[in-house]
């Protein structure tokens, strides 16, 4: 195997992690979302939910989180390329932030599925 190529993956990796960092540090709504996250993790193991349903908690968390990077990362380029407001670039922050709101739904409706039998036997 060529050595530039672990080298180069092994910075990625890097520079993966940096941005990881970066973005818990800086991004108000990442630190809500994890935080979020951390008290479904914790009520999992709480409740002893199922194999699968720690699949779908844990899917969901994690498409959350992504789409909030992605939708940071978006409002970070919309602001560099045009600082002052533009309706165009309201509009594609509107559209990035209601796909985060999207899948955040999405998690709330199956943390309801997951957890309604557990409260409510």
């Amino acid at each position: 195997m060529n050595k530039n190529f672990i080298i180069g993956r092994i910075k990625s990796i890097k520079y993966a992690f940096d941005g990881l960092v970066k973005l818990i540090k800086t991004e108000h709504s990442i630190q809500v979302q994890v935080t979020i996250g951390i008290i479904m993790v914790i009520l999992g193991f709480v409740f002893g939910i199922t194999r699968v349903e720690w699949m779908f908690q844990l899917l969901a968390t994690g498409l959350v989180l992504c789409l909030e990077g992605i939708n940071s990362a978006v409002e970070e380029v919309a602001d560099f390329i045009h600082p002052t407001y533009h309706k165009k670039i309201g509009l594609i922050k509107d559209i990035a932030a209601g796909a985060v709101f999207f899948a955040a739904i999405i998690a709330i409706v199956i943390g309801i599925l997951i957890y309604y039998p557990y409260i409510f036997p």
